[in-house]
């Protein structure tokens, strides 16, 4: 076991997974606030302390996989937004859309990297090699939240999205599987549903903002 290389990685790992959840759960607390909803304001999860959002099952998955994984969910009140089932859509699309566009900065980061560097990278390349990998597994670590919580599945960001769309009624029904959202999520994944279909999304998406961004 290389343990100066495993402490490397997990070096490396958990800035960029830190901050992305984050960012991620603070997004979601901050629209919130903004149409009215003073929760997460109250419970002191309007804050870039990564202590107050993260959960610990979903962090190690995070470790594990470097693509996918949650946070600790922000609390919010519907009945404070003046449109709960449109308001709503915006909350839960804030946290991915937050990811994104860290993303899209930590691709910009990479871009201007390689040239700092040079031919004797010297003291340069003992400081900026460790944030370009940073920046490169932030993409993975943002991407992969963002599209990983767009899964229609409750408690997952798309599940909310899609009940705001649905009739009230349907919307209701669709609800109540929310007592078998991990259940559902854990199918998915030993099922090899995530793989085959969650992680290649992922991976083009990559593939595209190191592509045109990047080179």
């Amino acid at each position: 076991m290389d343990v100066a290389n495993i402490i490397q990685r997990i070096a490396i790992l958990t800035p960029p997974i830190l901050l992305a959840v984050t960012v991620h759960e603070m997004a979601h607390g901050w629209v919130a606030y903004l149409f009215g909803d003073p929760t997460a304001r109250s419970q002191g999860r309007l804050t870039l302390n990564p202590i107050h959002h993260l959960d610990p099952i979903g962090t190690l998955v995070f470790f594990i996989t470097q693509t996918i994984g949650w946070a600790k969910p922000v609390p919010v009140n519907p009945a404070y937004f003046k449109d709960p089932k449109r308001d709503m859509i915006w909350v839960s699309l804030a946290g991915p859309a937050a990811n994104i566009f860290l993303a899209v900065v930590s691709a910009l980061v990479m871009r201007q990297i390689p040239g700092l560097l040079g031919p004797s990278p010297g003291s340069q390349g003992f400081f900026f090699r460790p944030i370009f990998y940073m920046a490169y597994v932030s993409i993975q670590i943002n991407v992969g939240l963002a599209v990983f919580n767009l899964i229609p599945i409750p408690p997952l960001d798309g599940s909310k999205v899609l009940m705001g769309i649905l009739p009230s009624d349907l919307a209701r029904s669709y609800q109540e599987f929310e007592r078998y959202g991990f259940l559902l999520i854990l199918l998915l994944v030993f099922t090899g549903v995530i793989d085959r279909v969650i992680v290649p999304i992922i991976t083009y998406i990559v593939s595209l903002l190191l592509g045109t961004i990047l080179f």
